[in-house]
């Protein structure tokens, strides 16, 4: 209808997506859906949860992903690959000697090393306000998390009012609950297939 490609962008905001099953290709749909203005936002609580379910293709899965934000966690393998993506950063060390005999000798030596930007143990204890965000083209940078609270939309959601939630058993119910000045189409089929009369009433 629209010639391949969305006239209203659609975020699809995939959360627990370990545990809501295997999408059929879904490696070809991630690589494909952003031509045709369709997102798709993976929320996992560990890196390994997405290997464990579509096996090699999660790294092609990661691959296609432009941004990855890391809250925060303690599962190792996600901790190694984060640290290996984050890269290293150089530290000047020096060390000093000191040699005493007849005479007494000093000694500076200057050196330049590569280290983690952040090692394994470091990301497993990151500040709980803390998160790590990585984007295509930008370096990996430190941020606070958003303060939710001070949205300005804040007030829609149940977190601010249990009577915002969204309550799907009452939202798929099929069971008719009419107003005294509702309309409705009555029809009156003969069984014998001549006629169909159709009447409109308003309920009493």
């Amino acid at each position: 209808m629209y010639g391949g490609r969305l006239p209203v962008h659609v975020r699809c905001l995939l959360d627990e997506f370990a545990n809501i099953g295997q999408i059929p290709k879904f490696e070809k749909l991630i690589a494909t859906i952003r031509s045709r203005e369709i997102s798709a936002c993976l929320v996992l609580q560990a890196q390994s949860q997405l290997k464990a379910l579509y096996k090699d293709n999660a790294d092609t899965i990661i691959g296609n992903c432009d941004s990855a934000i890391f809250l925060g966690g303690k599962e190792r393998t996600t901790l190694k690959e984060l640290t290996e993506s984050l890269g290293k950063e150089t530290i000047d060390t020096y060390n000093t000697g000191e040699s005493r005999g007849r005479e007494v000798s000093h000694s500076l030596n200057y050196q330049k090393l590569g280290k983690d930007l952040a090692s394994v143990d470091e990301l497993s204890v990151l500040d709980g306000g803390k998160c790590i965000l990585q984007l295509r083209g930008v370096r990996p940078f430190l941020s606070d998390k958003y303060d939710i609270t001070k949205h300005p939309n804040y007030k829609y959601l149940p977190d601010y009012d249990p009577r915002n939630a969204f309550h799907i058993v009452k939202f798929l119910s099929t069971k008719l609950k009419p107003k005294p000045d509702d309309v409705f189409n009555t029809y009156s089929i003969d069984l014998s297939g001549k006629s169909e009369n159709t009447d409109q009433t308003r309920q009493e």
